[in-house]
């Protein structure tokens, strides 16, 4: 069904909101309307992606007219090192947005992923473009299936809800909830997001967990995040490993 950016425009009146119907990325996008100077809370959207962007320089399955991809420009008052709580921050707001949008309840996976029963629905991805985040946040909404590559690791909210869900509606409450979250931020500081954020995931306290860092893996303890957001590893010899980057996976 047709994306109704209309009804979308509607009910965030005072919020520019651009719309594809294809787009390359819509990171590039929000980046190109941020660097002309566009308000914080600017969205850039489009209906499918051809070429959109993960972490790492993975790329990102962008289902035509299946799911949410929107990146935001955000203009907030914070501090060069803010970036990785930001994307924490985001997490919760899409995972808020979920469970409003559609009674169902995220898990989050330290940095920027959300999951359903353990396998992956949507994902987040933070740069800085000037004096501005760009917020890039893709859920798959709608999709019945996966490419077989992705089919054991990824879901969808429809997949795990059992009903159609209203992209529409979702958009509308991701849109309020990452600005609460992020003024939560600028004015409170780190600290609530931190905390709420090892409550909503699994994977901050106590998880056996592999970390992927790119050639090299190291396994051990979470044991929660430290100030700058970043993850706390307990190896099994007892060292301390703050992870600032990385794929986080259980141990099977």
């Amino acid at each position: 069904m047709p994306f109704d950016i209309a009804w979308v425009r509607s009910q965030l009146p005072d919020r520019q909101i651009e719309w594809h119907e294809s787009a390359g990325s819509t990171m590039i996008e929000a980046s190109r309307l941020a660097a002309q100077g566009c308000a914080s809370g600017t969205i850039a959207g489009a209906e499918e992606q051809t070429a959109g962007q993960g972490r790492f320089g993975r790329t990102w399955h962008s289902e035509p007219g299946s799911g949410l991809y929107v990146s935001i420009v955000l203009r907030y008052d914070y501090p060069l090192d803010a970036l990785p709580v930001v994307t924490l921050a985001l997490g919760l707001a899409a995972s808020e947005a979920i469970l409003k949008a559609t009674d169902l309840a995220c898990d989050l996976r330290w940095p920027n992923d959300l999951l359903l029963r353990s396998r992956k629905c949507g994902g987040i991805l933070t740069q800085l473009e000037g004096s501005a985040i760009i917020a890039g946040i893709g859920i798959n909404v709608n999709y019945t299936a996966f490419p077989s590559e992705l089919s054991g690791l990824a879901t969808s909210l429809r997949m795990e809800g059992g009903r159609v869900y209203s992209r529409e509606s979702l958009l509308v409450e991701l849109a309020g909830s990452v600005d609460r979250f992020c003024r939560l931020l600028e004015h409170e500081g780190r600290e609530p997001i931190l905390r709420m954020f090892a409550q909503a995931s699994s994977f901050v306290h106590g998880r056996r967990v592999q970390v992927d860092l790119g050639g090299s893996a190291l396994s051990g303890t979470t044991a929660g995040l430290n100030d700058s957001g970043f993850l706390i590893l307990l190896e099994d010899d007892g060292r301390e490993n703050i992870i600032m980057a990385g794929g986080v996976r259980p141990c099977s």
